[in-house]
């Protein structure tokens, strides 16, 4: 039992999550600060971001509620600079920001829609990594979650930019691995469709006849079903794990 209850144990760790404000990313903030850890809560807006703050804090852990653009280097620079002033390391970082906009056609993405698309999803998650994996190779090491899609490996004809910008946050997962190995341990998740706020705009009944048919599960997935895959990759208990591409789609088949 000791190694449940100290090899997930995120205690003594901060953990920044990108995107942290909503969806599955405010699931794995939550979970990582009941595992013990401090979290650094991004997103684009600072009151949402500082209501999931206020939900860790709740939960005895510090909470740092940032707002930052993480397509925009800049910006980047100085979350980073401002989180390593305030806890001075980072132990665990989650490239969970993203979005995927609707298109009517291919011919109708504009150029804009595209580098904002890659910028979001593998631009962002780029410099971030760049940026506190090499201090987590020079310090005590750490992790470095990318929040991938189902879609990098399976597109579908409504998300082709958000596909290639995720195919390419999979091949960046393997080339950072190897880059900041052997202290820095870099993995992926790759959720298939997920109940979170967008499902709000799902047909729900056309969803899960769909899900019925394309998945061994027959359902989408509940944002809860995030954690377990999450924690693992975030404590110890994934210590001889790397450059691993891992699906949570409730075994998806297109």
């Amino acid at each position: 039992m000791k190694f449940l209850d100290e090899g997930f144990s995120l205690s003594g760790k901060t953990a920044l999550i990108t995107g942290g404000s909503r969806g599955l990313g405010r699931e794995m903030a939550l979970a990582f600060a009941k595992a013990g850890a401090d979290i650094v809560v991004v997103s684009r807006k600072l009151e949402a971001c500082e209501k999931v703050a206020a939900e860790i804090e709740a939960l005895g852990r510090r909470a740092l509620p940032i707002p930052c653009h993480v397509g925009r280097w800049e910006q980047i620079d100085h979350l980073v600079d401002a989180v390593y002033k305030q806890f001075g390391k980072i132990d665990i970082l989650v490239n969970n920001a993203g979005k995927s906009p609707l298109y009517d056609s291919l011919v109708d993405v504009s150029e804009a829609m595209w580098d904002s698309v890659l910028s979001l999803n593998l631009k962002g998650p780029f410099r971030l990594s760049a940026l506190i994996g090499k201090r987590m190779a020079e310090g005590e090491g750490g992790s470095i979650i990318n929040i991938s899609s189902i879609t990098a490996v399976s597109p579908t004809v409504d998300e082709v930019p958000y596909a290639a910008a995720k195919a390419g946050l999979n091949s960046l997962t393997l080339g950072l691995a190897d880059t900041y190995g052997p202290k820095v341990r870099v993995n992926c998740i790759m959720p298939g469709a997920f109940l979170t706020d967008i499902a709000k705009a799902w047909d729900m009944e056309a969803v899960m006849k769909r899900f019925e048919s394309q998945t061994s599960l027959r359902r989408p997935g509940r944002p809860e079903e995030i954690i377990g895959t999450a924690l693992y990759l975030a404590s110890d208990a994934s210590s001889y794990t790397t450059g691993a591409i891992i699906p949570v789609d409730g075994g998806y088949r297109k």
